[in-house]
């Protein structure tokens, strides 16, 4: 229960980026607060190489940013033909509520992703990704779209050298 309300107030707080925008156009004399923050939420995101296929990168998305996005919906249900490769449909967070999920991209490489990490999706082309629940029984996340052309504010982790 706990991860669900943590869920809805971060999509909640995602929604009210757009409505702060939107007000601030509005009121030209308020101004919100563009500091940079301390403060991140690990992420993971799926790319496209140049030859098509699907990777994947670790990273942090920063807290407190506007983010451009106009809808948002979730999802319990899975259906079969989803765990089979396949590239994201659109741009988009995809927020995990309830579940444990792996991964795994065109070179066999996996990943887990569990509530508190933001799965960004952007293999747009290609066979894609799967996925499969590990010791879940169902799968509870938001989706979240990027509007297009706009900044997913994904910050890559330096390669260790």
């Amino acid at each position: 229960m706990k991860n669900f309300i943590k869920g809805i107030c971060l999509v909640l707080a995602l929604s009210n980026f757009s409505f702060m925008n939107a007000q601030d156009k509005k009121h030209k004399g308020v101004k919100i607060s563009t500091e940079e923050t301390s403060e991140y939420i690990p992420a993971i995101r799926l790319i496209n190489k140049p030859d098509g296929s699907c990777a994947f990168e670790k990273g942090k998305i920063p807290t407190l940013k506007h983010m451009n996005t106009t809808t948002f919906w979730m999802s319990n249900k899975t259906e079969e033909w989803e765990k089979n490769a396949h590239p994201a449909p659109r741009r988009q967070y995809v927020i995990t509520i309830k579940g444990n999920i792996k991964f795994k991209v065109t070179d066999g490489s996996t990943f887990m992703i569990k509530p508190g990490v933001v799965l960004l999706a952007e293999d747009l082309k290609g066979k894609g990704h799967s996925w499969d629940m590990v010791k879940s029984k169902q799968w509870e996340r938001l989706y979240i779209p990027i509007t297009e052309d706009n900044d997913d504010f994904f910050i890559a982790d330096k390669d260790p050298e």
